[in-house]
């Protein structure tokens, strides 16, 4: 029986997509997120919850260098990607970006058209080598995010012009066009309205069977539905870390249980 579970085990790692080990974030003198650890698995949609101020937007943004955008930000600790150390001195960040895509709380399109901002990534990372790839790579993110009927006839109409829901969309097939294996979203649907949110969420369900996915929510019923492991941060540290199922029923500390039932927060 024994050897069965180091069997399972291995097939654990192998399932493993993100690595995060004694993870430290620091801005100037403020201690943002303390000794983070943390395994994330592929093909599954993971989600970090917690108050306001708890750190999970700046984890998030260490999953793709995003902090090193800030000059006062400083990350210490482990943090790898199929094994790879993210933040070794060879990684190059945009070439990193573009294999961790990432999508944001407002929707933020480009001022190009929708055609535009989708071929974007595949442009600067040299993706297509015709126009012909180019429009098949715009077509299939487009489709992928649930997008080509709304928005093949007007291809060439500023992206700017769509709805707050379709904007994210776009936002989400632009993240994907670079064909990342990784997709970080921080709270995508803050800023939608219900009908918009459940797209977007049925949408993140259909994208688990491709990459691995991530999102930062203050909804937690939007986490109970979508993600299949949560993480509860509070006050910088991972408070818990389990199955979603588990973390919403049978919290295992009483941080995470005061939160679930509303005593903090």
């Amino acid at each position: 029986m024994k050897d069965q579970r180091l069997t399972d085990r291995e097939v654990d790692m192998q399932d493993i997509k993100i690595s995060a080990h004694g993870v430290q974030v620091f801005y100037g003198d403020t201690h943002a997120i303390k000794d983070v650890d943390v395994e994330i698995a592929d093909k599954t949609v993971t989600a970090f919850i917690g108050p306001s101020g708890c750190g999970k937007s700046t984890f998030l943004r260490c999953l793709n260098r995003m902090n090193d955008t800030i000059d006062a930000a400083r990350v210490e600790g482990d943090i790898r990607i199929d094994g790879e150390d993210i933040y070794d001195a060879r990684v190059d960040p945009v070439q990193l970006r573009a294999k961790v895509g990432m999508v944001f709380q407002k929707p933020n399109p480009f001022p190009k058209s929708i055609y535009d901002n989708v071929a974007y990534g595949p442009r600067i990372h040299g993706l297509a080598k015709t126009k012909g790839d180019l429009d098949n790579i715009v077509e299939q993110a487009l489709r992928r995010a649930a997008l080509w009927n709304e928005a093949k006839d007007r291809l060439d109409k500023p992206g700017t012009g769509l709805s707050g829901g379709q904007q994210q969309r776009l936002c989400i097939a632009r993240a994907i066009a670079t064909e990342p294996e990784v997709l970080l979203m921080d709270e995508p649907c803050s800023a939608l309205d219900p009908i918009a949110t459940g797209q977007v969420e049925e949408l993140i369900d259909e994208l688990r069977s491709n990459y691995s996915v991530v999102i930062v929510t203050h909804s937690m019923q939007q986490a109970a539905r979508v993600s299949q492991k949560t993480a509860f941060f509070h006050l910088g540290n991972l408070v818990e870390y389990d199955e979603t199922g588990k973390i919403f029923t049978n919290p295992q500390d009483p941080r995470t249980e005061s939160y679930i039932s509303g005593r903090i927060g």
